[in-house]
């Protein structure tokens, strides 16, 4: 049984706290937060104790779980890992690329596993595809959401299209060649909207578009390779493939076009999206990969790599907007 304490119990911590509740690998010894109306709201529903040094929490785990804002990634994981703490700390992996490429550097020489939150890997839409062969060559983009004022400590590339440019870089398998970028900082400091092309040496070209101060909620991705068009919808859990009509798309709902090279057959399939809690699963998966000494499914490679294509669209954002 994984001892776990969860640092930071806002919004997002109690969806952690609700699903550690349910996992039976695991067992909450307590949390941390420096909210006292937080702390002694959640300290009475959860019947958990509130631990007022971080410290003392950390010692009293095998696990800790940080939703806590950003600016305090760092610390807390550097605390738990130097301490031989396992770590799930939500994305972005950390505040800056400094901070992010130490982290990496002291998972490597501990004997612990970091997982990070980029919950989206877990998303059932994106899961009903694992036994698709995914190789994108165009991707597009949109993830559009209604402003609120939680999470406007960082900008809106780590804070809504990070998730993105993680599912990116978990398929296309190469190297990023040039990254061309966008924004504009309408009701915070930073970027509240952002439109970036991200282009692969492979020849593989993601267009990525990003708002958080949007009329509407939208969290789309499609793919397009050589044989097929692949729609995810994140928000509404569901997925689609079209392609040319192979002896396997037997349930498959076909038709029939007429192109220059002749008639050919179009499948047009949903596949089955599985009914799971993704945060649940993450933090199941975390627990596995502890357990039975596995990867992590998202580790703080991944993070990192994650952040540091986020920070070199920020920087590019930045010069855009010196330059004009």
């Amino acid at each position: 049984m994984l001892k776990v304490g969860v640092f930071g119990v806002g919004h997002l911590g109690k969806f952690h706290l609700n699903n550690w509740k349910e996992i039976k690998a695991a067992e909450l010894v307590g949390f941390y937060d420096p909210d006292d109306t937080i702390a002694q709201e959640v300290s009475e529903k959860y019947q958990l104790p509130r631990f007022q040094d971080p410290e003392h929490l950390i010692d009293a785990c095998d696990v800790v779980d940080i939703v806590a804002p950003t600016p305090f990634h760092f610390s807390i994981c550097e605390k738990a890992i130097r301490k031989g703490r396992h770590v799930f700390v939500e994305k972005p992996l950390a505040n800056t690329m400094d901070e992010a490429r130490e982290l990496v550097k002291l998972v490597k020489e501990s004997n612990v596993k970091l997982q990070v939150g980029h919950v989206e890997r877990f998303n059932p839409a994106f899961l009903s595809l694992h036994s698709q062969q995914l190789n994108p060559m165009f991707i597009e983009v949109h993830r559009l959401a209604q402003f609120n004022p939680r999470g406007t400590e960082v900008s809106v590339i780590l804070d809504l299209m990070i998730h993105d440019i993680d599912i990116i870089l978990s398929l296309v398998k190469s190297e990023v060649k040039t990254i061309s970028a966008s924004g504009v900082a309408v009701m915070t400091e930073t970027p509240d909207i952002a439109s970036v092309r991200i282009e692969f040496n492979n020849g593989c070209v993601a267009n990525l578009t990003s708002s958080r101060i949007s009329m509407k909620k939208m969290r789309k991705m499609r793919l397009f390779q050589k044989d097929a068009y692949i729609g995810i919808d994140f928000l509404n859990k569901k997925s689609e493939i079209i392609r040319l009509k192979t002896p396997q798309d037997l349930d498959a709902f076909a038709f029939d076009i007429e192109t220059p090279g002749g008639k050919k057959t179009i499948a047009l399939s949903n596949p089955s999206v599985p009914e799971v809690n993704a945060i649940r699963m993450e933090l199941e998966k975390f627990c596995e990969a502890i357990l039975q000494n596995k990867p992590t499914r998202v580790s703080e490679v991944d993070g990192f790599r994650a952040m540091d294509i986020a920070h070199q669209i920020l920087r590019k954002i930045k010069h855009n907007t010196i330059n004009t």
